[in-house]
């Protein structure tokens, strides 16, 4: 493969095949040019948008549908519900489909779902779209998984960062957006905005992409279902690795769902701009995204692993004091998101490495784990909030925190190479 490079889109190109590749090989390792992976990242990162544009609107979408709020968190936890659904169900499909149709496919999805949580007339309603847009925002991971095949081994661990760097920029910066987005025009033309943007990221991809199918697969679909429980159960580095990012992310999806309950409230009172802020703060994130990608490269993804679990761990120190002081807060933001990100940077160089004929696979099940700390992250801490205040919320992310140091403890001698 080359790539190719003008004043427009940059192109991907395929050399030539030689002949059939064996039906169970890998995609071969081939280049992808800087530019590539910039647009690689883009996508990534408007795609993971819309899984959080909700976050800094849930106090306005709970007084819309008049949603109790010790359950608004359903929200989100309903959004990652449908993700984890399509982490099963559509991400597998990357191993044996040509990826870039998968891509287009989803996304286009994705618009229609879009539009109709920006429609939505009931909270039932808006809870089906928020799911069915969970469910399709998965092309996020087969993103990944295609720029981790086309990147030569060498720079996978960096190519990998980047992409997530994208990913955690459109996390974080979905709150800034979203909330002036939301103050300008309510909460509902933040979807609409996003739909018109994802349909214009669709006609790029189509331009850009090439080809995706991996390799010359006799394995159903469901052959490949029931492949990927299995990967995880006889390979203790997967299993480590998932149970670390349910966890972290866990921890993560505590701090940015409760975030927008105290702000909101006296004595801040913060608007929905002011509160997207604090997103931009922990972009910082993305920094580490890079730097943990070249150190896993390099052979140190274990240590890596245990410092950010320990940075994780003390910044739920900081972060217990939003009420006294926002400056250390803010440095605790930062602290979380570059310890997250670190973490699961090294997460997914460590697993494509493992059994590179199922990378969509690999990444798709890795992500359940990410999806089901999300969603518990989220719906314990509104819970949280409301049955102790930020006390509360605080304590829960340390229960998280702790709990993955623990485990990297007890597994930091497996190899991992």
């Amino acid at each position: 493969m080359r790539s190719r490079e003008g004043m427009g889109t940059p192109q991907l190109e395929y050399a030539p095949a030689t002949g059939p590749m064996p039906v169970s090989s890998a995609a071969p390792e081939v280049g992808l040019s800087r530019a590539a992976t910039l647009l690689f990242a883009l996508a990534a990162g408007l795609s993971v948008a819309n899984t959080y544009y909700a976050q800094p609107l849930l106090d306005t979408m709970a007084r819309d549908f008049a949603i109790a709020p010790a359950t608004i968190g359903l929200v989100v936890t309903l959004t990652q519900v449908g993700y984890g659904l399509g982490l099963i169900f559509i991400v597998p499909l990357g191993d044996i489909v040509d990826r870039r149709r998968l891509i287009a496919g989803q996304s286009l999805l994705s618009v229609i779902a879009l539009v109709s949580i920006a429609l939505a007339g009931s909270a039932g309603m808006l809870f089906a779209s928020l799911a069915a847009m969970g469910l399709m925002a998965v092309v996020i991971q087969i993103l990944v998984a295609f720029a981790a095949t086309l990147a030569p081994p060498e720079k996978r661990g960096a190519t990998v960062g980047i992409v997530t760097s994208g990913i955690v920029i459109g996390i974080l910066g979905a709150r800034f957006v979203a909330g002036l987005v939301a103050d300008l025009g309510g909460w509902r033309a933040v979807y609409m905005t996003s739909a018109v943007l994802t349909l214009a990221m669709v006609l790029l991809l189509l331009r850009a992409l090439p080809s995706g199918r991996p390799s010359v697969s006799t394995d159903s679909y469901l052959a490949i279902l029931r492949s990927t429980p299995i990967l995880f159960l006889q390979d203790r580095i997967l299993l480590v690795r998932g149970l670390l990012a349910l966890l972290v992310f866990a921890a993560f999806s505590t701090l940015w769902t409760a975030l927008v309950l105290p702000l909101s409230a006296a004595p801040f009172s913060y608007s929905h701009t002011q509160i997207g802020l604090f997103g931009l703060v922990g972009m910082t994130g993305a920094l580490a995204a890079t730097g943990a990608g070249r150190l896993a490269d390099r052979g140190l993804g274990q240590w890596t692993s245990g410092i950010s679990l320990l940075l994780l761990l003390a910044s739920w120190g900081l972060i217990a004091l939003l009420p006294c002081s926002i400056p250390i807060f803010l440095i605790g933001i930062v602290l979380l998101d570059l310890a997250v990100q670190a973490v699961h940077v090294t997460n997914q160089s460590i697993i494509f490495n493992r059994h590179p004929e199922a990378r969509s696979r690999l990444v798709g099940g890795y992500m359940v784990f990410y999806s089901i700390g999300s969603a518990t992250g989220a719906i314990a801490s509104t819970m949280a909030y409301a049955f102790a205040g930020w006390p509360g919320v605080s304590a829960l992310g340390v229960a998280f925190s702790a709990a993955a140091l623990l485990i990297w403890a007890a597994s930091r001698r497996l190899p991992i190479g």
